[in-house]
């Protein structure tokens, strides 16, 4: 049978063999193929069954580690789509009349499914993502909150209700759910972000189409397998796949309503535009350029762990990673040791117990990374640390970068100005605090940015002078927990309502405001032609 076969699945009993036989299959950490089967193939789940795609063409999914191919995604054709949405479609008018509470009971089950196989989604995550075990477990447990969170959403979505506004008539407000919604998720969080986005969508009563990451879609596939275990009905959540193609007709189509996106500033304002010139809402979480800005009177011991933390955990592949740390005064001595414990992390794959951080995504990934690192360095930049040439025993072929700090970074230099996106930590001096914070504010991203300090007065400058959504004092990676929303600003993020939260509840429901009146009319009272109004005539 060639890997192109063509095969119907026809129940997660049946499919269950093919698409978990990776984690029967121990994750081979060879450093040259060494399975002459063909990989699996990832299926779409359409109308709540798991089907292998049509489609000839297909992307290999592989582990950054090994360069083994782990599986491959095939790219669904346009048909496969359409039948995707029109089953969300035809699943919408009986789930948004399934009782709220009922939905929520799904989601309460759900947690409860997560929860059990945590360890096979980390493990999944790890083979095809590449970060470590550690942190794949955190990958999952952060987007576990946001289901949590969407188990009470009979609370969240209460509208306002006032009695006698006028003579007789009761005004009140409810929020609908608005139909087909559509997720279009990045690499990096595997987890996280599908469950940032079809938990909230469908408990408030929305139907969803999920498209992975082309280079990590294992987890998604183990979630929507979960989602239906815990009761989900078939076609409130469909999978598909793809690239381009995928992401232009997930804009276009007129059934979807709504779309969720996390990714690149590219591809994101792509999105944005296209999406809602048809008159979509759309959130679009983009690229970012945090920083942290360090006041002589940090705590040194806490600041010099929470940069290493936040600059190098996940191989810098966090849209909240701290990739610009800006030193206020002399900052020799930090920078000195700042070195000095970066060099103490171990770089190594990340199913390996002892790893701190794991491969980068790709060798593409790799590459743009040395470049940008270059780029510092022949700008003018002081390379403290090199993590560029870095071998892993036992995983030559990986792609590994080991921490990277460069020094005397400023504003122009490309290295600044984009998005690096890996192990790399920008040092840049400032003479005074207010110097610092004009740095910062004259970045275009507004994802998040932190200050240490043991000064209130600092603090609270920082906090009402900073031009950004997500603010930690004291702490490297302000994000919130999913009963606040995730509020990146300015260049790194498009749209009005944000993920998760009160405004992620907003954004896939819709107001309806009733007014009604339950009274006898007097006899002959006649037609009124005005303007009604809360006043008595």
């Amino acid at each position: 049978m060639s890997q192109f076969s063509i095969q119907r699945v026809r129940s997660l009993k049946a499919l269950r063999p093919q698409i978990f036989s990776l984690r029967s299959s121990g994750f081979s950490t060879a450093t040259s193929p060494s399975n002459k089967q063909d990989p699996p193939r990832v299926p779409n789940l359409i109308g709540g069954t798991f089907v292998d795609s049509q489609s000839s063409s297909s992307i290999d999914v592989i582990n950054p580690a090994t360069q083994e191919v782990v599986s491959q995604v095939p790219l669904t054709t346009n048909e496969e789509f359409k039948a995707a949405v029109s089953a969300a479609k035809q699943a919408f008018p009986s789930w948004r009349n399934t009782p709220v509470t009922t939905r929520q009971r799904v989601m309460l089950k759900f947690q409860e499914l997560i929860r059990r196989d945590i360890d096979k989604l980390a493990h999944n995550i790890t083979t095809e993502q590449g970060k470590t075990l550690k942190d794949a477990h955190g990958d999952v447990f952060r987007g576990l909150e946001v289901v949590e969170h969407a188990c009470g959403m009979a609370t969240l979505q209460m509208g306002e209700y006032v009695s006698n506004v006028s003579s007789g008539i009761d005004t009140y407000s409810i929020r609908e759910p608005l139909g087909v919604c559509a997720g279009i998720c990045p690499f990096n969080f595997p987890a996280m972000i599908p469950l940032w986005m079809f938990p909230v969508a469908v408990t408030c009563g929305n139907t969803f189409v999920l498209k992975p990451s082309e280079k990590d879609p294992g987890a998604s596939i183990i979630l929507a397998e979960l989602a239906l275990e815990a009761g989900l009905p078939k076609g409130v959540l469909n999978v598909v796949h793809g690239t381009n193609d995928i992401v232009n007709a997930i804009c276009d189509d007129d059934d979807i309503r709504a779309v969720s996106f996390v990714g690149s500033n590219t591809a994101g304002m792509h999105i944005y535009s296209r999406a809602a010139a048809k008159g979509k809402r759309v959130q679009s979480n983009m690229g970012a350029k945090n920083h942290a800005i360090i006041l002589p009177d940090a705590s040194e011991d806490a600041t010099l762990n929470a940069l290493i933390a936040a600059g190098f955990g996940a191989a810098g592949q966090r849209c909240m990673a701290l990739s610009t740390v800006v030193f206020v005064g002399d900052a020799k001595s930090w920078e000195k040791k700042l070195v000095e414990r970066a060099k103490s992390l171990k770089v190594n794959a990340g199913t390996e117990p002892d790893a701190d951080l794991g491969p980068v995504i790709s060798k593409q990934a790799k590459e743009r990374i040395c470049n940008l690192i270059q780029n510092g360095v022949d700008s003018g930049a002081k390379l403290l640390l090199d993590g560029r040439d870095i071998v892993v025993p036992g995983y030559e072929r990986g792609n590994f970068i080991g921490p990277t700090i460069l020094s005397g970074v400023t504003p122009d230099m490309e290295c600044y100005k984009e998005e690096i996106f890996g192990p790399v930590l920008l040092c840049i001096h400032a003479d005074s605090f207010e110097e610092a914070i004009n740095i910062v504010n004259r970045n275009k991203y507004g994802n998040g940015a932190s200050i240490f300090t043991t000064s209130g007065i600092a603090a609270r400058k920082f906090q009402n002078e900073i031009e950004a959504g997500q603010v930690g004092i004291n702490v490297p990676i302000p994000v919130p927990l999913p009963f606040f929303s995730f509020t990146g600003s300015k260049a790194s993020f498009a749209g009005d309502l944000n993920f998760y939260g009160k405004a992620g509840v907003n954004f896939f429901t819709q107001i309806k405001t009733v007014t009604q009146q339950w009274k006898d009319l007097p006899g002959g009272s006649g037609i009124n032609l005005a303007m009604p109004t809360s006043q008595k005539a």
